[in-house]
């Protein structure tokens, strides 16, 4: 609860200190929690953010010049329906109410060769649980996603404001929560951006020169979960990299607090009389992998020291390492954590098809860096209801549940009829934890069965701990996070050399190649201009 003195106030400036509990069936207050140290409405001054609050402390700053993003040729990437084709990528851009984009049907044309990489990719779950253990604030826990829909939140976009440049937008239309037709115009955002340099190389002995500048495909969505905004950037690069971008910004979550009052470290006075929490947001990301075909295998990937001491045979001067692949074999083998110290990452392989030169199974990596442990301990209410959020990396078998939970649709278990989209379960408000829904219900069914060569779906938890300053109020700068899904012998070669370069020198002195390069970039003071980029 929050008051607003003014109606442009912040009202997360004076949190209230009451939470009253509401029966949505009867709508009726039926209960309010009042905790055992009262703490009075906040008396500091507001702190807001809007352009009428900062003109009268001082105003904008007056020093940014225009940045101006041009493609007077128009864009690279061209659209049927919700087909795009870009830079030897298709795919099809879908939306839903609950878990937003979701992209399927991927594929990567390989010299001529349309090849599978991913058959389905989608955020499908989130949690963000607090971290005070103070009643009430360990129902604090919101699935943005499961509880509230991604779909349903999600913003309209402007030009200029959300994206700049050539932009292509496409409007989300599904069912909302009355069984009604809804339409959210220019809730995907499509464009492109420079992604600086593709490749170079600078060959020291006889200063030929090679560099290529790259661009990326953003496909995009931003949706407001009550205090938070949160921007999903789904970013594909001309080397056949995915990667998922996430921006957090919005307001923070706050707390009513008394002067002085001693916060025991679970939050942090970011203004007076403002207590934020210390908070995780944890996402799910579902990948189902076709790689070259539908049925894969899943690998734990470590880097590790060779055997042998220093001064042994095998390993004479200790210098010696390797990537270990662990295969998962099983769901119940496939929960596995992220580990720093060995730069773990995960292989989604087709053994059935291997690299020509590398002899090794074509793939693609999970390199992802920002895994938080679930930090509400084992039994709590979040650890029960978020079960998804245990361990970095969950594995199951699609073919299998999907049989599974046919033949079990009229017991008293969740069913799999929604082809195991949802890893907190399928109607997450209703789950109390006992039992815990979604993946830990799945794998239970059957932990021991076969991940190997076979339709395989990889579940991956990451995010950010979030412990808030007074710099991330009163809204806060947005907070990147990224991971890569990256080929690994799925290509003969570097699959971008025949992106023309921005520069091309070889040895005998002949530029060679120079078909894209700026003509708008210019010397920011007028100094003489140099025509080798290499130096």
């Amino acid at each position: 609860m929050y008051y607003r003195p003014h109606i442009d106030d912040s009202q997360y400036t004076y949190p209230l200190d009451f939470c009253p509990i509401y029966n949505a069936d009867t709508q009726e207050i039926v209960h309010i929690d009042v905790p055992p140290v009262r703490r009075p409405v906040n008396k500091a001054p507001p702190n807001n953010y809007h352009a009428a609050a900062i003109e009268k402390e001082g105003g904008y700053r007056t020093d940014i010049k225009p940045i101006h993003i041009t493609q007077p040729e128009g864009v690279s990437f061209t659209m049927d329906g919700r087909y795009i084709s870009w830079q030897n990528w298709k795919l099809h851009i879908g939306f839903n109410y609950r878990e937003g984009l979701v992209l399927s049907n991927i594929t990567f044309n390989d010299k001529g060769v349309e090849r599978d990489t991913f058959w389905r990719l989608s955020l499908a779950e989130m949690v963000v649980p607090y971290g005070n253990p103070e009643h009430p604030h360990q129902r604090k826990h919101a699935f943005d996603l499961g509880e509230y829909g991604g779909g349903y939140m999600t913003n309209s976009l402007s030009l200029g404001c959300d994206c700049k440049g050539a932009i292509h937008y496409l409007d989300a239309a599904f069912v909302n929560r009355a069984g009604a037709p809804t339409t959210i115009k220019n809730a995907i955002c499509v464009h492109e951006e420079d992604a600086g340099i593709l490749f170079k190389h600078t060959d020291f002995r006889d200063e030929s020169c090679t560099v290529t500048r790259a661009r990326k495909l953003i496909i995009s969505q931003v949706f407001t979960a009550a205090n938070y905004e949160y921007c999903v950037y789904w970013i594909f690069h001309q080397d056949g990299t995915v990667q998922l971008e996430i921006k957090l910004t919005g307001i923070l979550n706050t707390y009513a607090m008394n002067p002085g009052e001693d916060l025991k470290g679970w939050g942090t006075e970011v203004y007076p009389g403002v207590n934020a929490h210390n908070h995780q947001h944890l996402f799910c990301l579902r990948v189902d992998p076709n790689i070259d075909g539908p049925d894969n295998t899943v690998f734990m990937v470590d880097a590790v020291r060779g055997a042998g001491e220093v001064g042994s045979e095998e390993n004479k001067y200790g210098n010696a390492f390797y990537a270990k692949k662990t295969k998962l074999e099983t769901p119940e083998q496939s929960k596995t954590n992220y580990n720093g110290g060995t730069s773990r990452t995960w292989e989604m392989s087709n053994e059935n098809k291997l690299n020509p030169y590398s002899k090794k199974p074509v793939s693609y990596k999970l390199v992802s860096r920002e895994v938080p442990d679930l930090l509400p301990k084992e039994g709590s209410l979040v650890w029960k209801r978020a079960g998804f959020a245990r361990h970095a990396v969950h594995v199951t078998n699609c073919k299998l549940l999907t049989f599974i939970s046919t033949k079990l649709s009229f017991a008293n278990l969740e069913s799999d009829d929604d082809g195991q989209i949802h890893p907190a379960g399928r109607h997450v408000p209703q789950t109390s934890g006992e039992p815990s829904q979604g993946l830990p219900a799945w794998i239970a069914q059957n932990p021991n069965a076969s991940t190997v060569n076979t339709d395989v779906v990889l579940w991956h938890t990451f995010g950010i701990t979030h412990f808030p300053s007074p710099e991330d109020f009163p809204i806060m700068p947005a907070e990147p996070m990224t991971l890569l899904l990256r080929p690994r012998n799925f290509f003969t070669r570097n699959p971008c050399l025949d992106v023309p370069p921005s520069y091309c020198s070889v040895p005998s002195g002949v530029k060679q190649g120079s078909t894209l390069v700026d003509k708008i970039s210019q010397l920011a003071f007028g100094e003489k201009k140099d025509d080798c980029c290499a130096k």
